[in-house]
């Protein structure tokens, strides 16, 4: 089945082509007009969205060596995301789908970004854990099985990435967070600021990250007039201090239910230390990443899991609802 795949959650406007399990084509176009504004303004974003998502389902075709006829099935991400991106992808969706007279089906962001698991490697098989971390969500999912999910914990407050972005905008680094300082700590040392880990020794698996900007915020305030301050240094040490509450916690989960496999997913998984880290703690499991290209908003997941439900005769009817706050279970 060739299913055609739209993301356009946030600000990465991307297309793929899934035929048989297989991604045939995946093209994304990042908007790099927020840089500016260190984060993503929605109405922007949506007009980007409405401006480049048919030069991108044109090229994904392209690239694919197929033709829009050939398309037996659209998928397009319906939630969670910023309602007016969100959209923007799902009336063009609409209007591609009526105009071929294909089936569509809206599908759940996050369970994408589970299933991106399953092009990094078919073999991943149930159950597994799954810290989902990206720049809106940090959760510890057990996947049962495909519409089985048993949330573990989830932050309170800020999630990891939001944390990576408003760290950055602190340490007067660009947009997104996470990449900006992942390389400024490169070199640093991890160690020199000991920044708090909240419930990092809590048995309930909860996180929250919203102390730790705050922490950073205070500590360049009342650093700023120092001329020994290692930027280096301080970015090396938010990122610890993040990713050891990060791998603490998913140490507890796979512990608590017991199961010899777990994935890391979002976009924060595309981080070397944090993957490093994983490996070290969890060495006696499989850990699973999916491609780094995969990791953060793209349609190829979105895609393969529309071909996966709509290969099972599940579709949506034509006038699904967006929804901003979609949950997963």
């Amino acid at each position: 089945m060739i299913v055609l795949g739209v993301e356009s959650s946030c600000d990465e406007t991307a297309a793929a082509i899934c035929s048989n399990n297989e991604i045939l084509s995946t093209i994304v176009s990042s908007q790099v007009i927020h840089s500016k504004f260190g984060g993503v303004v929605p109405e922007l974003a949506s007009r980007e969205h409405e401006l480049l998502l048919n030069s991108i389902v044109e090229e994904a075709l392209v690239e694919a060596n197929i033709h829009k006829q050939d398309i037996e099935g659209i998928a397009v991400t319906r939630g969670p995301g910023l309602a007016g991106t969100l959209l923007s992808g799902v009336c063009f969706a609409k209007g591609l789908a009526q105009g071929l007279q294909k089936p569509i089906i809206g599908i759940n962001h996050l369970e994408a970004h589970i299933f991106a698991n399953f092009l990094a490697d078919p073999e991943l098989d149930f159950p597994f854990v799954c810290l989902l971390v990206s720049g809106g969500h940090t959760q510890l999912w057990l996947v049962i099985d495909m519409n089985h999910y048993t949330i573990l914990g989830t932050t309170r407050d800020d999630a990891a990435g939001e944390a990576f972005d408003k760290g950055a905008r602190i340490l007067g680094l660009g947009y997104p967070g996470g990449p900006e300082i992942e390389k400024l700590g490169k070199n640093g040392n991890q160690r020199a600021v000991d920044f708090p880990r909240a419930f990092l020794n809590d048995k309930r698996l909860e996180f929250s990250f919203s102390g730790l900007k705050t922490a950073l915020l205070y500590f360049m305030d009342s650093n700023k007039e120092k001329d020994n301050v290692n930027l280096e240094d301080i970015a090396a040490s938010y990122q610890q201090a993040i990713i050891d509450v990060l791998v603490g916690k998913l140490v507890q989960a796979v512990e608590k239910v017991n199961v010899k496999t777990c994935v890391i997913a979002g976009g924060v998984a595309a981080n070397k230390s944090l993957r490093e880290t994983v490996n070290k703690a969890l060495s006696n499991i499989r850990v699973l990443y999916p491609d780094l290209s995969l990791c953060t908003d793209n349609a190829a997941m979105v895609a393969y899991l529309g071909e996966l439900y709509l290969s099972m005769g599940v579709s949506s009817s034509m006038d699904f609802d967006i929804n901003p706050n979609l949950k997963l279970a």
